[in-house]
């Protein structure tokens, strides 16, 4: 049965659009390794987890690129490029000017040195040293506060609580398996058999939580709506999260 993304009708094997809402329907296929009935967009099959992308499956539409043609005339080499001129030091030269004679400009007469007496000791004056910087303020720890932000998932049925994990960028929700394995298992949770093994993904990207639907048997409905194969949707605290039909394996979304 392929299921419309609208209107969630069941519609038989082989049909281009729905037959209730007439909405063009996704293209379907067999997985190649259980030969279970997968849309051909899908990334994993929901069944057994068979990765799709890297078993050479292309996806609908996909047009590869033009091969590579090498030209058909020879490229010169390069001429060396000249070395370079080393710049010649600039002399500083210090002049010292002579007034002019009958200018009544009368130059001052050097300072001659003090005398210094025999037996008595020059003392050369170095510069003071600088100051110490200053001692940071105890205080100062408790005035900065570093906030982090943490999510969860709040289980409807069971009021349980599963906290996100906040060292990963993508947290994989669904049941053990030998593919991916998942992060959020959700195979203990009341009627979780409407919950494929590789379900879906929650990304965080710069502290902004997204969820995408990975190729689910069942699909995932975000405040009671499909969320479609290959979009994802970006997830706001108290968003309601359902894993396949139904409204029977429900989480909502939290932020700390």
């Amino acid at each position: 049965m392929i299921v419309c993304p609208n209107c969630n009708h069941q519609n038989p094997d082989g049909a281009v659009q729905c037959e209730a809402c007439y909405t063009p329907l996704p293209m379907m296929m067999n997985c190649p390794n259980c030969s279970s009935t997968v849309q051909a967009d899908a990334s994993f099959c929901g069944q057994c987890g068979f990765n799709l992308r890297t078993a050479g499956v292309k996806e609908a539409g996909a047009v590869e690129p033009p091969p590579t043609v090498a030209p058909s005339f020879e490229i010169p080499d390069l001429l060396p490029a000249e070395p370079l001129v080393e710049p010649e030091p600039l002399m500083a030269s210090v002049s010292h000017a002579e007034p002019e004679v009958g200018s009544g400009v009368h130059s001052p007469d050097p300072v001659s040195p003090a005398p210094v007496s025999e037996g008595q000791n020059v003392a050369h004056s170095a510069p003071p040293p600088p100051p110490p910087p200053p001692l940071p303020d105890p205080s100062a720890d408790f005035k900065t506060q570093l906030q982090i932000q943490s999510a969860r998932l709040l289980h409807v049925q069971t009021n349980a609580t599963i906290e996100l994990p906040q060292n990963l960028s993508v947290i994989h929700l669904g049941k053990p398996n030998d593919r991916i394995p998942p992060d959020v298992d959700v195979s203990g949770f009341p009627n979780s058999e409407i919950v494929s093994r590789i379900h879906a993904d929650i990304r965080v990207e710069g502290g902004i939580y997204y969820i995408e639907d990975v190729g689910s048997s069942n699909g995932t409905y975000i405040n009671n709506a499909p969320l479609p194969i290959g979009n994802r949707h970006r997830l706001r605290s108290g968003d309601r999260i359902a894993l396949g039909k139904g409204d029977r394996v429900t989480f909502l979304f939290q932020i700390a």
